[in-house]
């Protein structure tokens, strides 16, 4: 594929993305993953085929590296809300301007290549695709890190013509295994010992407690517990 036509067409497809999810799609796996993947490795099979100069390896690593930083920005500023069920994304103002950045830097990159190395003009060219697969890989990979944690379903793909969307068992496993995994335990900071752990024990004690067995003080029959003061208070017939 020829370097120009390859830019409009990647420029056409990210417009065309830019406008459905600025009105909001449904969070699809397949289109936020394995498509990206499939641009990246149609990026790296072309560039197989281009003499790489150890100057165009240097530009096309630091591009690659910029599309991946880029990438996770713009997936966690992407909004992800349940609708119907179903978990839903839609670009913001911010991931618009990353995007902008993105293909600016890139094509900024390509450029600065043919300035520096002629040879390698063509090189640079043949790299965009894989720079973008690859930041669109870690982009969906942010969103779907968000998205699990919602109460929607994550699709694999979205239904057409009024079908129903397909979903994935692991989808839906990887889900409720990241929704029922306690986050506060696992997060929690390694017990310290010795000293350091008595004066922790000690700033933890609660002095209110009315007597050594951790009970709460008895303030009366709750509402609506329909008990009374004698069930709740065995002594209180003796006094």
């Amino acid at each position: 594929m020829s370097g120009p036509v390859e830019i409009i067409l990647i420029i056409g497809a990210v417009g065309y993305i830019l406008a459905r999810r600025l009105l909001g799609e449904p969070a699809e796996a397949k289109r936020m993953l394995l498509l990206p993947a499939v641009l990246a490795g149609v990026g790296l099979t072309d560039l197989a085929k281009v003499h790489q100069s150890p100057v165009s390896i240097g530009f096309l690593a630091g591009s690659t590296v910029l599309s991946l930083v880029l990438g996770l920005l713009r997936g966690a500023s992407i909004r992800v809300f349940d609708k119907d069920g179903i978990v839903y994304l839609r670009y913001t103002a911010t991931t618009v301007v990353l995007w902008g950045i993105n293909l600016a830097v890139r094509f900024g990159a390509s450029v600065m290549l043919g300035v520096v190395d002629p040879t390698a003009e063509h090189a640079g060219s043949s790299g965009l695709m894989l720079t973008l697969g690859a930041g669109m890989v870690v982009e969906g990979l942010a969103v779907l890190s968000k998205a699990m944690r919602t109460s929607g379903r994550v699709v694999w793909a979205k239904g057409r013509d009024g079908a129903p969307h397909t979903m994935s068992s692991l989808l839906d496993g990887l889900q409720e295994k990241v929704q029922t995994t306690d986050w506060s335990q696992t997060s929690r900071p390694r017990r310290r010992g010795g000293f350091a752990a008595l004066i922790e024990d000690v700033r933890n004690l609660d002095v209110r407690r009315p007597n050594d067995n951790g009970s709460a003080p008895y303030d009366g029959p709750r509402p609506n517990s329909g008990g009374s003061r004698e069930e709740h208070d065995p002594h209180h017939r003796d006094r």
